[in-house]
């Protein structure tokens, strides 16, 4: 599984430590952890949690990656702003039970996690917790168990509801603000990591049209 990292901008000195900890995590998994940015707080690309969101939608939607870690100071921001993505399911995830249960209950594809709020001593460890909670086990198996296909019913009338409300991606790259949408994508290695993963030509061309 291909993991996209999404860091914005109030967090950004952050990113050494969470980048450590997700790729301890993943890699002891199998699983490749291709780092968006931010990087440093001196990034010329300083990533908002809106644009958070739209990156993570381009990143599922085009099928670059498979699951995103995202977050800002509180996590909301974040989730709010990949929630409103057609096909992103995106849980606000702020310790390993919050974790758990999101995997194992509504088995989405992206967390957002608080990187300033509760951000304290051993919060590395909280991290690696957090991650391993998500990878370690199949999503979607049920909490409680025996709630397993109930829950998986919900999960299809979500998804169908999420169908009829949101646009398609590629509607919202072209009515998007476009500033909005250049400023996304305009990570230091946004093109070297993007084009070779993602599956839609159609993104691919749209983007790359942007200059």
């Amino acid at each position: 599984m291909k993991i996209g990292l999404i860091i914005e901008n109030s967090q950004a000195a952050k990113s050494p430590v969470i980048e450590t900890a997700l790729k301890t995590v993943a890699e002891s998994f199998g699983h490749e952890v291709l780092n968006f940015g931010m990087y440093t707080p001196e990034d010329k690309a300083a990533l908002t949690y809106p644009m958070n969101g739209l990156l993570s939608g381009i990143l599922l939607n085009s099928g670059a990656v498979d699951f995103v870690v995202t977050g800002c100071g509180t996590g909301m921001g974040s989730m709010l702003a990949c929630n409103a993505m057609p096909g992103v399911f995106c849980g606000l995830v702020i310790d390993p039970t919050d974790a758990f249960l999101f995997n194992q209950i509504n088995a989405g594809n992206a967390i957002a996690m608080p990187y300033a709020k509760g951000f304290g001593w051993a919060a590395e460890l909280n991290l690696e917790d957090c991650y391993r909670k998500i990878f370690e086990t199949e999503a979607g198996l049920g909490y409680p168990r025996e709630r397993a296909a109930v829950m998986k019913t919900n999960r299809g009338v979500l998804a169908d509801l999420k169908k009829v409300t949101c646009n398609d991606m590629m509607t919202i790259l072209r009515e998007v603000d476009q500033d909005l949408l250049k400023a996304a994508i305009a990570g230091e290695r946004f093109e070297e990591l993007f084009y070779p993963n993602s599956k839609d030509e159609g993104m691919n061309e749209y983007l790359r049209s942007l200059g």
